[in-house]
């Protein structure tokens, strides 16, 4: 039997061969998902109606086939203005008031795991600032 010699042991392996596979095949890309941070501007009795703010959530919510898995509203007596946090199977909404200030920060993420979400993030938000009658401060997107 042909092998080869390994050092002065005596012993014959058989010989090896080897095959180059092709490389697998790279993942498909992936894109997380869009999430819109911002600031705007909006009059102060917009910014106190937390349970106006709610309706408004779930409407939305519900209307762009999004799936809340929990919220929680918090309203400070200091000033009356709010905190609010949905839970989507998509990721999540907040939005934190101040109505003293007229101003409100606004955060949103969904990710694309079902379906590409972009469109819905930048809808979920232009119709945010249409409700509270805002005025864009600051906006960013980030692509995750």
């Amino acid at each position: 039997m042909g092998g080869i010699q390994i050092g002065n042991l005596g012993r014959s392996i058989a010989a090896v061969t080897t095959v180059s596979l092709p490389p697998p095949a790279a993942p498909a890309a992936y894109s997380p998902g869009l999430h819109v941070l911002a600031t705007f501007e909006a009059p102060a009795a917009r910014l106190r109606d937390a349970a106006g703010s709610q309706q408004f959530f779930a409407a939305l919510v519900a209307r762009l086939g999004l799936s809340g898995v929990g919220e929680v509203y918090h309203v400070f007596a200091e000033n009356a203005g709010f905190t609010a946090v949905l839970a989507l199977t998509e990721s999540h909404l907040s939005i934190h008031t101040w109505p003293e200030h007229g101003l409100a920060t606004f955060d949103v993420f969904l990710s694309n795991f079902r379906r590409d979400n972009h469109a819905t993030v930048r809808q979920v938000y232009q119709e945010t600032l249409a409700f509270f009658e805002g005025a864009p401060r600051a906006y960013a997107e980030v692509l995750r």
